[in-house]
């Protein structure tokens, strides 16, 4: 019954690697499913996880060949949506930052003072990407895109209590994890998730 479900097994990727186009296609069509749960359960919107879903896919269906091992299908796939969805993060904290800066924005920044900024970004990035989905969702539509709490509280279900309480809780534990990573500077943003069992996540 649940066996439309499974990911792929080895022999059908071997074969979508070593060209064959009807393997391939079947390969992406049985790891969607799988590639839009990890979506749905790491980015900040479904909207976004679509995106991150589709780009996943996409790389699935043009880089299978950079697998290392069949086995690891499933843990490639869930860095892939990951860093979608980190990257997607970092483009909206960095364009809620340009927006916040005002007319000074528009003096060009120095080279150090981009980098920083980038690192910055990033560091932001991984911790909110760390948040449980419902503290990353209601802190990303209120602190970082700015909608209306009222907006917020319908857009989620919630009371605007509720969307107050969890807000509060989703800063919090943002200002504990940006405290932690001052304190530990070879910390990896990359972290923040772990993978699925199941081999090793690199192609």
């Amino acid at each position: 019954m649940n066996q439309r479900f499974r990911w792929p097994d080895e022999r059908l990727i071997k074969a979508a690697q070593d060209g064959d186009v009807t393997s391939l296609t079947t390969v992406v069509m049985e790891s969607q499913p799988h590639v839009r749960k990890f979506a749905l359960s790491l980015c900040a919107s479904p909207q976004d996880a679509e995106d991150a879903a589709q780009e996943a896919l996409i790389i699935l269906y043009r880089k299978i060949g950079s697998l290392r091992a069949t086995g690891a299908l499933a843990s490639w796939m869930f860095r892939i949506v990951r860093n979608e969805c980190l990257r997607q993060v970092r483009l909206l904290v960095s364009r809620s930052d340009e927006a916040s800066a005002g007319p000074e924005a528009a003096a060009e920044p120095s080279a150090e003072d981009a980098a920083l900024h980038r690192l910055e970004v990033e560091r932001i990035a991984a911790a909110v990407g760390a948040l449980p989905r419902d503290q990353r969702q209601v802190l990303i539509m209120r602190d970082v895109q700015g909608l209306p709490g009222r907006t917020v509280a319908h857009s989620l279900g919630l009371s605007n209590a509720a969307m107050k309480s969890r807000l509060h809780r989703a800063r919090a534990a943002l200002r504990h994890a940006l405290a932690a990573t001052d304190h530990a500077p070879d910390h990896a943003p990359d972290r923040a998730v772990d993978p699925p069992a199941g081999g090793d996540p690199r192609p």
